[in-house]
């Protein structure tokens, strides 16, 4: 697996790994609420990571870089290190610790992050009510 920073034309492609993922996975949102479009303007200002295996992209990230904030984390099919890959490439390219936000339901993600090194240091709740954990890498 290689782990590098996305060319502009494989961003339609991460879009779609982006909502396919959403609608997959995080069961508690509303399918219309995310679409590939949502990606595609957040990473306008955004560093976006690939993990590339077989010649397909298997995982992305995206990172607001002046905060080392971890906007978007996700992968085809979790469970096979490409989660770790990616933090770890964002991480030895960036001069500040790592943060995220992560969402109350998904406690898989919470889980994965806490064995990466990240710790809550803050928890609020969105204007729609659900709930979230501010977390980084101490």
């Amino acid at each position: 697996m290689q782990v590098r920073r996305a060319l502009e034309h494989e961003l339609p492609i991460c879009a779609a790994l982006y909502q396919t993922t959403l609608r997959t996975h995080f069961h508690w949102i509303p399918t219309a609420r995310h679409q590939a479009g949502d990606f595609l303007r957040a990473a306008r200002n955004e560093l976006v990571w690939v993990a590339v295996a077989d010649g397909e992209i298997c995982g992305i990230a995206a990172i607001y870089e002046p905060d080392a904030f971890v906007h978007s984390l996700f992968v085809r099919d979790p469970g096979r290190g490409v989660g770790k890959a990616l933090l770890d490439a964002m991480a030895a390219a960036s001069d500040q610790p790592l943060s995220l936000k992560c969402s109350h339901p998904n406690l898989r993600a919470r889980a994965f992050y806490e064995r990466e090194g990240f710790e809550v240091i803050e928890s609020g709740l969105d204007p729609d009510g659900s709930g979230w954990w501010r977390m980084a890498r101490t």
